[in-house]
């Protein structure tokens, strides 16, 4: 059965910092490349940020340039993702996803909420 369990979420204040992780079982994880995501209340899901399978390319959604950091241990079969400085705006559900070519999983989401 094909998981991903998403952890980590929480409230802080702004100018704080969380780390989300992100545990695969089921499917072979070193060759899915994975995202996070998230969703603010009444707005579409964005792309935050992704990684290749081997880690090896990297990619963040401007907002979050400098202060996110994505990574992956395939050994672990797990993805993290590193929030720093955060802000009032980063606020919402956060979601990883694997992806190889048109195959796709999503986890269940874990909620972040930053005040001000």
């Amino acid at each position: 059965q094909v998981q991903l369990v998403e952890s980590g979420g929480g409230s802080v204040q702004a100018g704080g910092s969380l780390r989300l992780s992100c545990v695969a079982s089921g499917f072979t994880f070193s060759i899915y490349d994975m995202r996070w995501y998230r969703q603010a209340p009444g707005k579409e899901r964005e792309l935050v940020a992704s990684i290749s399978s081997n880690g090896g390319i990297i990619s963040y959604e401007d907002s979050v340039k400098g202060r996110f950091t994505i990574s992956r241990d395939n050994a672990k079969n797990t993805v993290w993702l590193q929030m720093n400085s955060l802000k009032p705006e980063d606020t919402g559900t956060y979601y990883c996803k694997a992806v190889r070519a048109f195959r796709t999983y999503w986890g269940q989401g874990t909620q972040v909420t930053v005040s001000s």
